[in-house]
């Protein structure tokens, strides 16, 4: 009977303790950011825009798919590619900005996403970034002037904005929203979390900005 008192006193005392330490745990979390590859452009091509995300054998291979810079007579300058080569989780993966349906010699397609919410800015930013982090991870609360789209390599991933929590699984893709959204992404899931983030944002203004998120 001793015995039995002490047991349950030994659990009363350490169920508090393990969830006080669970929750030490998940907010120190980090959910990293790394950006990968960015490109700036004076022009988009025509829309409607979609991210097509494409794994080639080597980077080598994926870069020399991106090919040079077009003349173009309406702007009387040439128009950057709107492609980017980035290695990433021990792949060799190209993203092109572009209409849909799109494929690129020597490619093998993974995903594509969109249409990508317009916007009009006198100079484009296209950045590749990787995120990763452990269950319970997230970013603060933030925004952007252009859209945010995901592709998740493993583990689940969730999006809060003030229309609600998304989730996204492994091998699937979340579309950017609007302009302006405020966000919070984080590890959804119960193991690590890696994704390829896409932006298209307005490359005059601040990359990101913080947010209340209600």
């Amino acid at each position: 009977m001793a015995f039995k008192r002490l047991l349950i006193a030994t659990v009363t005392v350490l169920v508090p303790w393990l969830c006080a330490a669970q929750a030490t745990l998940a907010a120190d979390a980090v959910y990293v950011v790394k950006p990968i590859a960015e490109k700036k452009v004076k022009q988009l091509p025509d829309g409607p825009l979609y991210w097509r995300i494409e794994n080639f054998p080597t980077l080598a291979q994926a870069q020399a798919a991106v090919g040079p810079d077009r003349w173009n007579p309406n702007t009387v300058s040439y128009d950057a590619a709107t492609s980017l080569a980035a290695e990433v989780a021990g792949k060799a993966w190209l993203f092109t900005l572009g209409p849909k349906g799109g494929a690129t010699t020597g490619g093998t397609k993974v995903a594509e996403i969109g249409p990508v919410p317009t916007i009009t800015a006198p100079e484009y930013l296209l950045r590749i970034n990787y995120g990763s982090g452990p269950p319970g991870a997230k970013t603060p609360p933030h925004s952007h002037p252009g859209s945010e789209a995901f592709y998740v390599i493993s583990g689940e991933l969730g999006q809060r904005t003030p229309q609600g929590v998304s989730h996204v699984d492994a091998g699937h893709t979340m579309n950017g929203h609007s302009a302006g959204m405020p966000m919070e992404v984080f590890n959804s899931g119960a193991t690590e979390l890696s994704a390829l983030i896409m932006f298209v944002v307005d490359a005059t203004k601040p990359f990101s900005s913080p947010v209340e998120l209600h």
